[in-house]
């Protein structure tokens, strides 16, 4: 006698968007990622952090990867099996790559900027950069997932440990759109 056994199968779920280079696509970003997040049915906790660093990551796009007429771009890819929420913005400027590793000691005590990539960095399991051709880069940040987390059962660039749990291995290259 044949027997079948359920698999219950975990969807990898994906949300791209093209926003204006601007602040107010980079608040468009946070909302949208907030609201997908929501829907994907991923915990208060993880959604708040994947709102930070789409805040901030998105705000560097605006700022630092802005060419005129050009958008920049917010991924999301939510992989319940390995775990694991992507964050991937690409903009423009492969020329303006961040600090592979910021250092809160060089930023002054009274600067209004510079801390963004530290709160990346504190927030993400893991993050980094990889190139975006023809001359574009996209700055990625990995957000390990509990088994609660979510509602659901289920060689190019840098990468830069945060010392947070150890995330999965992800795919390099351009983010798939």
């Amino acid at each position: 006698m044949n027997t079948i056994t359920p698999q219950l199968s975990a969807i990898v779920r994906t949300f791209t968007q093209q926003l204006s280079s601007t602040r107010r696509g980079a608040r468009l970003a946070r909302l949208l990622t907030t609201e997908q997040l929501r829907t994907w049915q991923v915990s208060p906790a993880v959604t708040e952090r994947a709102e930070l660093i789409v805040a901030e990551l998105s705000a560097n796009a605006a700022l630092h990867g802005h060419v005129q007429g050009r958008d920049f771009r917010l991924a999301l890819t939510l992989d319940p099996a390995a775990g694991l929420l992507r964050i991937a913005v690409t903009d423009a400027r492969g020329d303006r790559l961040p600090a592979p590793s910021p250092d809160s000691e060089e930023v002054g005590p009274d600067a209004e900027s510079g801390r963004g990539l530290l709160l990346v960095g504190a927030l993400a399991d893991r993050w980094g950069t990889e190139p975006y051709p023809p001359a574009g880069k996209t700055v990625w940040a990995n957000i390990t997932l509990a088994p609660h987390d979510t509602g659901h059962n289920t060689g190019h660039g840098t990468s830069h440990d945060t010392g947070r749990a150890s995330a999965p291995p992800c795919r390099t290259g351009a983010p798939q759109g």
